[in-house]
């Protein structure tokens, strides 16, 4: 993973596998880097480009992470100004939900991760579920319970209407950091978040193949067999089970799908048959797959620690 390509959602991604596996210096080293490509407009971790919006954000947690662990005002100031861009300066909608670029005025089911985890461990929590709700809203297919991958809103209609396994587990995850991050006086609001992790499990796991994965496009079969989604899933379901919120059944399933991804790791450490980098439209290798095979094994390590 640290040998890969890192845009500021690899950069942000991969900081927050090494925060949940408790590496801290390497988190202060990330955050560090994040900094040094801000924009003076606040977004973190930005080193090609300037349509990302919403991708910068998902550094924002482990720069304030970094800011508290070594009391760095400056790294204070940086994780402020991420913060000030993604309540105030960001585009978005009427609604107020925040688009994925500058210009193109699209949602894209990634930002689900990108940014409401950040608002809610930032003291945002009302407007990270907010994020949340407008995401579900626009993206959420009401047959299937899938999430397509991008809505235009210029045109009302879909850019991709695919359910991207990616993108339906980028929309898992992030709904479970938030649900993790919400103060305990929030609990309607949990219960509420809990409903939609597990309606989007439910939804997923009938597409599910015989050797435990799954395709590119869940239900699409002649799209490519993809390995990240099931450790997606996999981390969301341990994370849902040591927190008492997903039944203890899904344990057994998420065992499977981690055994499914192991079987997907070459001898170099690297998770082969991913939705892969730079243009995530073949298969092949990517940071953000790498970031959550450490992710899930996090997850499934405090899953034991707190069972035994």
């Amino acid at each position: 993973m640290l040998a890969m390509q890192r845009r500021a959602w690899e950069q942000g991604t991969a900081a927050q596998a090494l925060l949940e596996l408790g590496e801290t210096e390497l988190v202060v080293l990330f955050a560090k880097d994040a900094v040094v490509n801000q924009l003076k407009d606040g977004r973190l971790g930005l080193n090609e480009g300037n349509a990302p919006v919403a991708d910068p954000c998902v550094n924002g947690e482990p720069v304030l992470f970094a800011a508290r662990v070594t009391g760095d005002p400056a790294l204070q100031k940086a994780a402020d100004r991420m913060l000030e861009f993604a309540l105030h300066k960001a585009p978005r909608t009427r609604e107020g939900i925040v688009y994925h670029n500058h210009i193109e005025n699209r949602i894209w089911v990634d930002a689900i991760y990108m940014l409401p985890p950040f608002l809610a461990v930032a003291g945002q929590p009302a407007e990270a579920l907010k994020q949340v709700g407008g995401y579900r809203r626009i993206l959420q297919d009401p047959k299937t319970r899938l999430y397509s991958h991008m809505w235009d809103e210029d045109r009302q209609d879909f850019e991709r209407k695919a359910f991207w396994g990616s993108g339906n587990g980028w929309a898992l995850a992030g709904m479970t950091r938030v649900l993790r991050t919400l103060p305990a006086t929030m609990a309607g609001e949990k219960a509420q978040l809990v409903d939609w992790i597990r309606e989007l499990v439910d939804a997923a796991l009938p597409w599910r193949r015989a050797d435990g994965l799954f395709h590119d496009v869940l239900d699409d079969a002649t799209t490519f067999v993809e390995t990240n989604f099931a450790q997606m899933l996999a981390y969301t379901l341990y994370r849902g089970v040591a927190g008492g919120w997903m039944p203890q059944s899904y344990r057994d399933t998420a065992e499977s799908l981690r055994a499914a991804a192991i079987g997907k790791v070459d001898a170099f450490g690297v998770v082969q048959g991913v939705c892969g980098a730079p243009h995530f439209n073949k298969v092949g290798t990517s940071t953000e797959a790498q970031a959550f095979h450490l992710l899930m094994e996090a997850a499934r390590r405090d899953l034991i620690e707190a069972k035994s």
